[in-house]
């Protein structure tokens, strides 16, 4: 019995080492094997990201280009009051003329009507 009993000892200790070495020897496959099939399922999904992201990027990089160009054309309008304030005065002073010639023009028309007689004047009118 003794025989048998180590026998029987033997082979469960191969067993054990055989299973051992099985497991061992197949733990990586398993492992990649889970790996390939989270990187299969997350993938799609971190490819729409991506895509998602550089759409993004790009919006957002038209909107900076716009804000910058807006800033940059309010700067210029800021620059140009002087011509802002130019302009003004040269209205200003071309009012002032057009009052002045308005007056003049006025007291001729006065004047004229003073010195012309009013038949004259009607007859002018008439005959034209």
């Amino acid at each position: 019995m003794d025989d048998q009993e180590m026998q029987l000892k033997v082979r469960r200790v191969s067993d054990k080492f055989t299973e051992s070495m099985y497991v061992l020897a197949n733990e990586p496959s398993v492992a990649l094997y889970r790996l390939q099939e989270h990187v299969r399922r997350s993938l799609p999904e971190l490819v729409q990201h991506k895509t998602d992201m550089q759409s993004w990027e790009e919006q957002s990089q038209g909107a900076i280009y716009s804000v910058e160009y807006a800033c940059s054309a309010v700067r210029s309008m800021a620059n140009s009051s002087v011509y802002f304030k130019n302009i003004d005065s040269l209205l200003r002073q071309a009012i002032s003329m057009k009052e002045q010639i308005s007056s003049s023009q006025g007291r001729r028309k006065r004047t004229v009507d003073h010195v012309m007689p009013r038949d004259a004047g009607e007859k002018r009118s008439s005959g034209m």
